[in-house]
């Protein structure tokens, strides 16, 4: 991230002091804009230490983080001691197998606070969970560190992770670093701010409806939402069961494809605690051209047609794959309107239906977002046993018919949504917003219900100069195709500083 790709309010935040060492030429703020990838090849080469890496994340976050507010918790103490450990290693030799044992050795990484971190509180934006310390790491936690990773703090979300913007009463409003007037997604905003403005080198999401992939796009970073079972989503809060391990999965958040990569091959693979997991092969890493895939794109899922520079990036972006040697043609799949209506029962209704009852009389203690949820979900028809059984039946049924048309096109590229980052006020549920949920998400939410995996990369700006992402979605289980794609627009249009 360039000091020219902030708002003017943090601008002239970004000159840190150089860093002191003698043994590295970069300044702090030119080492906290590298790509994870690339921050690891510089420990390897000892050409920086791990503390001078988790310094420069703790220098940016001095500076940027009071107009942001991307973190519910910060560990600096505990952060800093992880990194004095890492660099003992590398000075004496232990880690001999190198990136092969440990591929993060001594790299910053943040966690969406709604996922288990051992000794954090882990509160998921929410009064009712206020004090609540997790006494175990969830399972992709504990992978990453097993993998070398530093973790320096977990980031806000909104409460209950019910919301497209990020905001709670535990740590209030995240901004998005592009327009502080503006928010940086959600539910995974705090996440997205604190990569995209270099307080991070990448971290973990999750996504029920997009809570990955609108945060990157309003933020002008990578993500990627796994297919479900590839992440264990164990230690998630709330539980991923049920209905909900359908279309909730937990996946990386980062500066480029490259790192996604990285950070997937250390978090994926089975887990017993998980009711989706699947017992995958390794994860497969595909360069170039992967078997030739057909692409098909559209940038109108005919209920909500987007604004022209959310249509015009995914234009670019389908002219770029077939610059690249793609086979890409217009198709726009069928059964994406009723896609929507299913996942609506599942993600509206059905958590609707397991939140109520756990906050009644509790109602004050609640952000205004949940509220308004609820209040949203009530409108509704009740949802009976039995109206819930038949979308879980229909899900299935249209998920084999959209996996029979991606025979024909096993990649397919469309918007994340319709609309770029959006002003705070117009963030709700409802016809009363101007960026009523329902309506300007539905590009994301189609894919949760069904499974597929979706990454997102930024493609262009909007005139205000915003970023604007586009959305590459893949066959279930075939995660390296959508990033091997992904990687060839990333590597054209990325937005990342690379020296």
């Amino acid at each position: 991230m360039s000091p020219n790709s902030v708002s003017p309010q943090l601008r002239r935040d970004l000159t840190i002091p150089a860093n002191p060492s003698a043994r590295s030429h970069l300044r702090g703020t030119d080492l906290t804009d590298q790509s994870l990838v690339h921050i690891v090849r510089l420990i390897r080469q000892k050409q920086v230490s791990p503390v001078e890496v988790v310094d420069a994340c703790f220098r940016r976050i001095e500076h940027l983080n009071p107009r942001v507010n991307a973190f519910a918790s910060l560990e600096p103490e505990r952060a800093r001691g992880a990194a004095l450990r890492a660099e003992a290693v590398l000075m004496s030799g232990e880690d001999r197998a190198g990136a092969t044992s440990q591929p993060l050795l001594g790299v910053p990484l943040t966690i969406k606070s709604c996922i288990d971190v051992e000794g954090f509180r882990c509160e998921a934006g929410s009064r009712l969970r206020t004090g609540y310390v997790a006494a175990r790491d969830a399972t992709l936690v504990a992978r990453l560190k097993a993998a070398g990773a530093i973790i320096i703090g977990n980031t806000t979300t909104p409460e209950s992770l019910v919301a497209y913007h990020t905001e709670n009463e535990l740590q209030g409003r995240t901004n998005n670093p592009w327009d502080l007037a503006r928010t940086p997604g959600g539910s995974s905003g705090g996440e997205a701010a604190a990569i995209a403005c270099g307080m991070s080198a990448g971290g973990i999401g999750s996504d029920g409806g997009g809570s990955i992939r609108v945060p990157a796009h309003f933020c002008g970073i990578c993500g990627l939402k796994p297919t479900p079972g590839r992440v264990p989503a164990t230690g998630h809060y709330p539980p991923c069961g049920g209905p909900f391990s359908l279309i909730g999965v937990v996946g990386p958040m980062a500066r480029t494809v490259e790192d996604l990569h990285l950070l997937l091959d250390v978090i994926s693979g089975y887990d017993r605690d998980d009711p989706v997991s699947s017992p995958l092969a390794p994860f497969a890493k595909s360069e170039g051209l992967p078997g030739k895939l057909r692409v098909g794109f559209y940038e109108d899922d005919g209920y909500n047609t987007p604004a022209r520079e959310i249509r015009d990036a995914v234009g670019t972006a389908a002219k770029a794959l077939a610059a690249a040697g793609y086979d890409v043609e217009p198709f726009r799949p069928e059964g994406l309107g009723r896609a929507r209506e299913l996942w609506f029962t599942i993600f509206v209704e059905a958590i609707a239906m397991v939140l109520g009852p756990a906050v009644r009389g509790q109602e004050d203690s609640l952000n205004r977002n949940t509220r308004e949820f609820l209040a949203f979900a009530g409108q509704q028809p009740s949802l009976t046993g039995e109206r819930l059984l038949n979308t879980l039946l229909e899900r299935d049924v249209l998920r084999s018919q959209m996996l029979a048309q991606m025979e024909r096109f096993p990649i397919l590229l469309a918007p994340v949504c319709s609309v770029a980052a959006f002003p705070h006020q117009d963030a709700g549920w409802g016809s009363d917003y101007a960026a009523d949920y329902a309506r300007t998400m539905s590009y994301s939410q189609h894919y949760n219900l069904l499974g597929n995996p979706a990454a997102v990369v930024p493609i262009t700006q909007t005139p205000e100069g915003l970023p604007v992402g586009v959305q590459i979605i893949g066959r279930p289980y075939q995660d390296d195709e959508v990033l091997a794609v992904a990687g060839v627009l990333d590597r054209q249009f990325g937005q990342h500083s690379q020296p």
